[in-house]
């Protein structure tokens, strides 16, 4: 194993250039973005998010970057406040052996300094791509164990938010080691916040993105820092993990290719979740559809996911995109776990508002199975049997979810997810603007132009 891994993944990303890019990188790359818009446009309308402008504004007054729904800002208050939106409707990507939803951290770090320092549609791209790269490759080093504690997105993306920033910079490889002692000193989110249910968790990416530019901001001003961040004694791996492998950081370099294991999600809550919400919506013809039809539902899931997903009895969105046996029911009962099945109107103080999907919630247990346990983090795998009233047992399994690679979903779906989040918000036409600049990245000039058609601020009537 090289013994200085920080510094041979600062070289790799400092001489990263979009020639050294393949297709299939460039590809995935772009899919990155389209989905990560999706989310921020239609999260920026949320309360949180306008909440981030808020702060953001009262940062000081800057036209630099783009804030979503919310004007522009500073680089940094721009990429901290779509950081926040792109993470609040739960539908943003999600890399499975790290578990990072790399998007809203790094692609809004990278958007932001983009805009400011007015880079190419390939920069841009080239940026993102290497934020991935970092951001994917320590998550993979220090996983599952910082799992534990930590959440991923407010920690390792904070090196990914880095050497995005720090590529749009073209910080030299000295510099782009200091940007991650910035970063690695910096990287903070810890989980206590599932067990009230609150904002937190948008914070994460929000503080990613910023602390990420930050870092990168003060390596080209000469600010030094830690040169053996993740391997030192009293660096990031010895901090936040017990089974740390630290030759994942390396082992490929200088290649850049780690979006391309990106998952898409296409259910509006936790990822964990995902994989037994397929199932549910595949046997639920088995049900007649009918809730009523159905004595039980029984899902088996694996333990580092369950501690997020464990929440029997839901009573507000967030805790209900939290609850695996909310979710599955919810998908064997209607076909799905969109927005529409995290609103407000289907919560009460003592529990599920809706009497006949309440009812099957007592009806649906979870637990955890070492065999399944084991599979984890490569597959995140699920087992959902259903029992009908009259005995008939129904049973189906899978390791991976639609969206990851493993089980794909093409550019079309992608596209049609984001239409569906964003014209019923923006308008279809913004929506259908948006999308189109998107295709067209790598052969923009100054990023700035692009953003402009990424950006409608008003909120549509729906």
């Amino acid at each position: 194993m090289n013994a200085h891994p920080t510094r041979e993944l600062a070289t790799a990303l400092a001489s990263a250039r979009f020639q050294d890019l393949d297709a299939a990188t460039i590809d995935h790359t772009e899919r990155a973005v389209l989905d990560w818009l999706g989310s921020a446009l239609a999260g920026s309308f949320e309360p949180p998010a306008q909440m981030a402008h808020a702060v953001a504004r009262g940062f000081g007054s800057s036209t630099e970057s783009t804030m979503f729904a919310g004007g522009r800002a500073s680089a940094p208050a721009a990429a901290f406040a779509n950081g926040v939106a792109a993470h609040i409707l739960e539908l943003d990507d999600i890399h499975k052996t790290s578990t990072v939803h790399g998007a809203a951290p790094i692609i809004s770090a990278a958007l932001a300094v983009a805009e400011r320092e007015h880079a190419s549609g390939e920069q841009f791209l080239t940026a993102v791509a290497a934020g991935y790269e970092a951001a994917l490759r320590i998550g993979e080093a220090v996983n599952p164990s910082h799992y534990r504690f930590w959440h991923p997105t407010g920690t390792v993306a904070t090196f990914g938010a880095a050497a995005a920033a720090g590529s749009i910079l073209r910080l030299t490889a000295d510099q782009m080691l200091d940007a991650f002692g910035s970063a690695g000193t910096q990287a903070a989110g810890l989980w206590e916040f599932n067990a009230d249910g609150t904002m937190s968790k948008h914070l994460h990416p929000g503080k990613a993105a910023m602390n990420g530019i930050l870092a990168a901001d003060l390596a080209r001003a000469g600010f030094s820092s830690a040169r053996r961040i993740l391997e030192g004694d009293r660096g990031f791996v010895r901090a936040m993990s017990v089974s740390a492998e630290l030759s994942r950081v390396t082992d490929g370099l200088p290649a850049i290719r780690k979006v391309q294991e990106n998952c898409y999600k296409l259910h509006a809550c936790c990822g964990h979740t995902h994989s037994a919400i397929d199932l549910a919506i595949a046997l639920r013809a088995h049900a007649g559809n009918e809730a009523g039809n159905v004595a039980s539902i029984d899902v088996e899931t694996y333990g580092p996911g369950y501690e997020i997903v464990k929440e029997p009895l839901p009573r507000t969105p967030y805790q209900a995109k939290f609850s695996m046996a909310y979710c599955v029911a919810v998908a064997l009962l209607e076909g799905r776990a969109g927005l529409e099945q995290f609103a407000v109107d289907r919560f009460r103080q003592d529990g599920v508002a809706l009497p006949a999907l309440a009812s099957l919630l007592e009806r649906t247990s979870v637990r955890v199975t070492e065999e399944l346990t084991a599979k984890y983090p490569a597959a995140w795998p699920a087992r959902v049997t259903i029992t009908l009233r009259d005995g008939t047992r129904f049973c189906d399994e899978s390791d991976y979810p639609r969206g990851n690679p493993e089980n794909p979903i093409d550019r079309r779906e992608l596209e049609e997810k984001f239409i569906a989040l964003v014209a019923p918000r923006c308008g279809s036409d913004a929506a259908s603007r948006a999308c189109a600049a998107v295709r067209e990245i790598a052969g923009c000039a100054d990023v700035t132009e692009m953003a402009r058609c990424w950006a409608p601020q008003e909120r549509q009537t729906y």
